[in-house]
């Protein structure tokens, strides 16, 4: 689209060789801002049902704000620099910073003009009606008033400005409705502010009374807006602008090695509620006397403002009413039984003789759940080692690992504790790990352990017999069921030695093992990926095919970037699918005219990483947890794994394939929609891959849900 066009922007990086050009690179925060524009766009289009697009509004809102958080934080903090030091940086921080305010007050305008102009009158035309205080009529004002007396009051303690300016600190990621209250004659006007009650109300939206089939709700702040003559009663006038305050939760922990780490994480935690500000959303109607005085009391300078709209915080907007309206939902697609294991009386026996990969969502995770309940209970398992970096709330994996422990199995966890925003469940986890006597090791010095793996040792036949289960996604029940990922249950000993081996790494942090099967970061991994890339460069320079087909969630590091673009010139050919940053420029004369990007954004969150070397007519095909960032590179703990299985191989291909034919939800690099050579051809990766694997269930003889239908 040409309005993402200015996202490209050509940026340069040295090289590591002096000797050799600049490397054209895009900014990997323009880059962001591209992904996230392609979320903006499922919730712009008419084919995605009507309350899903509700819910990309509310990602690309949730996106934005960690974005500001975390990303925008940072660059805030690169431009404070010392001028010398800031000469260093490949782009002036300050510039780059202004492109991205820029960016971000360009989608946020879009994304206003598509909650009013198309997503509101979309719901009328389904009956269904989000009103504000000045659109309801008599009798719906007098059903709002009554419930703000009711339920809504009791929960608002407002802090009214006096004329001493003392200081008012604001919640990060908090909505507030800043009052304006105008007296009946001749007093100045005085100001107060109000935390939005979100969380002690349950919920941003209150449901109104249905008349003659038509739905009705109000958000809560329109709520308030009705009751404050109640809460401020004897003003002339009482008016209510929105605001909130992202804070700075960029923790600075990735180089800390030093000390109690819990502690600090523990004291990070505080800290990040306390963090220095990055952004304050406000309504543009706020008027600039009553803005001035929450600047002065919050300490806050014009650098800091971001216009926003009336309402703030549209990752309320997950919490929207139904209405029992199934019909403007995606149709469901409920997780698929696997052929080989649903029925298996243990899965721990299954795997004693064959292999098994597993695809998330369209398969169910109750599978990576029993391979850790069974083990549990299990009286020849002697051992578990499994990594946590983000588990669900109440996570029955972590529950099945203390079960073991309490069975006196030798229980030995890796958790991760600079998972961000995941650093307080980690803790929470990993105090019950060690209650139940589970061996628990908070992180590695240095590195991020991002590597998704588990391992179980059983005693057979009077020998230890090792089964491992690696994936590209979490152990993690409730992203299970959104997150695309593939999963590996094997016993295969070439594999499952060297997992043992990763584990010793984490516990010993002994690094003199080789590893011959299995990509390990910061080990391995990197050195393999370019041996195979220089492995297709040779193949090419000797007029033989050579290719690549990559699949990852982003592509940022700097020297792999240089090694796909030498291996454009010497004439491999190379298709990325990469769903988020990708600081790479496809179609470069004499740079990069042998690459292609595409990314796809669909129902669901495209996560697992796949990686294919052509070698000749022998592929070879890797899955990983990893990126090629240089943080997944050179900084985390990382396992990529093979499919030696011909058939598996073949598997994990076909649903490349179909990702890579995609011409329904594939954008190419600048973010237009990608349309196949074939018209007549229609494929949508996601709902092709399920209607795979629904045909293979059905041949298998397990009753399947009827095809979808790829519209909806």
């Amino acid at each position: 689209m040409a309005e993402t066009d200015k996202l490209h922007s050509l940026d340069t990086s040295s090289s590591a060789d002096p000797d050799k050009p600049e490397t054209p690179l895009i900014s990997r925060e323009l880059s962001w801002l591209s992904f996230n524009y392609r979320v903006l766009q499922e919730a712009k289009d008419p084919r995605v049902p009507l309350l899903e697009r509700l819910k990309f509004m509310a990602i690309f809102s949730s996106n934005l704000d960690e974005y500001f958080k975390v990303r925008v934080a940072t660059m805030r903090r690169l431009v404070k620099l010392k001028k010398k030091t800031r000469e260093k940086l490949r782009e002036d921080p300050a510039q780059e910073l202004d492109k991205i305010l820029a960016e971000v007050s360009r989608q946020q305008k879009e994304f206003g003009q598509v909650f009013r102009n198309e997503l509101i009158p979309e719901l009328k035309k389904e009956h269904i009606h989000l009103i504000n205080e000045q659109e309801c009529h008599d009798r719906q004002r007098e059903t709002a008033l009554a419930y703000f007396q009711r339920t809504v009051k009791p929960l608002l303690v407002p802090i009214i400005f006096s004329s001493n300016p003392s200081p008012l600190f604001l919640k990060d990621q908090t909505v507030y409705l800043m009052i304006r209250l105008v007296p009946q004659q001749g007093q100045p006007e005085q100001y107060a502010i109000l935390e939005l009650p979100t969380q002690k109300h349950g919920g941003r939206f209150v449901e109104l009374p249905a008349e003659q089939g038509e739905q009705y709700v109000m958000m809560l702040d329109d709520v308030i807006r009705i009751g404050l003559p109640d809460l401020f009663p004897g003003f002339a006038q009482v008016e209510a602008f929105a605001l909130k305050l992202s804070r700075d939760a960029e923790l600075d922990i990735e180089e800390e090695v030093s000390g109690n780490l819990m502690a600090k994480i523990k004291k990070s935690l505080k800290k990040r509620e306390k963090g220095h500000p990055s952004r304050l959303l406000y309504d543009p109607e706020t008027p600039e006397s009553m803005l001035q005085a929450l600047l002065e009391r919050i300490g806050l300078t014009q650098d800091e403002l971001v216009t926003g709209s009336r309402y703030h915080n549209f990752r309320d907007f997950f919490g929207f009413p139904a209405f029992e309206r199934e019909d403007l939902y995606y149709q469901p697609q409920p997780p698929l039984p696997h052929p080989g294991l649903e029925n298996a009386p243990s899965l721990l026996d299954a795997l004693q003789t064959q292999e098994f990969l597993v695809h998330y969502p369209y398969q169910k995770f109750d599978y990576a759940l029993r391979f850790f309940d069974e083990a549990a209970s299990d009286p020849k398992v002697t051992s578990i080692s499994a990594t946590l970096y983000r588990v669900a709330d109440k996570s029955k994996v972590a529950k099945a690992l203390i079960k073991a422990a309490e069975h006196g199995k030798l229980v030995t966890v890796i958790v991760e504790l600079k998972a961000r925003f995941d650093e307080e469940s980690n803790i929470f986890w990993g105090n019950k790990l060690e209650k139940a006597g589970a061996n628990v090791i908070y992180g590695v010095p240095d590195l991020k352990v991002h590597s998704k793996i588990g391992l179980v040792s059983r005693q057979e036949d009077g020998h230890a017999k090792l089964y491992a289960y690696l994936s590209t996604g979490n152990f993690n029940e409730k992203t299970a069921k959104l997150y695309t990922d593939h999963a590996l249950f094997t016993s295969d000993e070439r594999l499952t030695q060297e997992v043992a081996q990763v584990f010793n790494f984490l516990v010993d942090g002994l690094q003199d093992y080789t590893y011959e099967h299995l990509l390990v970061a910061p080990l391995t991994l990197r050195t393999r990926f370019e041996e195979l890339i220089q492995r297709e460069m040779q193949l090419a320079q000797e007029g033989k095919p050579a290719y690549m087909l990559v699949k990852i969630n982003a592509l940022q590091d700097t020297r792999m970037i240089q090694q796909l673009y030498a291996a454009s010139q010497a004439g491999v050919k190379i298709e990325l699918l990469v769903r988020g940053i990708c600081s790479l420029l496809p179609g470069i004369p004499g740079v990069s005219d042998n690459i292609t990007v595409r990314s796809i954004v669909d129902r669901y969150l495209e996560h697992g990483r796949i990686y294919v070397f052509g070698n000749g007519g022998e592929e070879i095909v890797y899955i990983a947890s990893a990126d090629w960032m240089n943080r997944n590179l050179s900084r985390r703990v990382e396992v990529g794994f093979p499919l030696y299985n011909p058939a598996l191989r073949q598997e994990i291909r076909h649903l490349l394939d179909l990702q890579r034919q995609d011409n329904q939800k594939a954008r190419n690099a600048d973010n237009t929609y990608w349309i196949s050579e074939d018209p007549t051809t229609t494929v949508r990766a996601q709902y092709a891959i399920y209607d795979f694997l629904r045909q293979q269930t059905a041949a298998a003889g397990f009753e399947v849900p009827p095809a979808a239908d790829t519209r909806k």
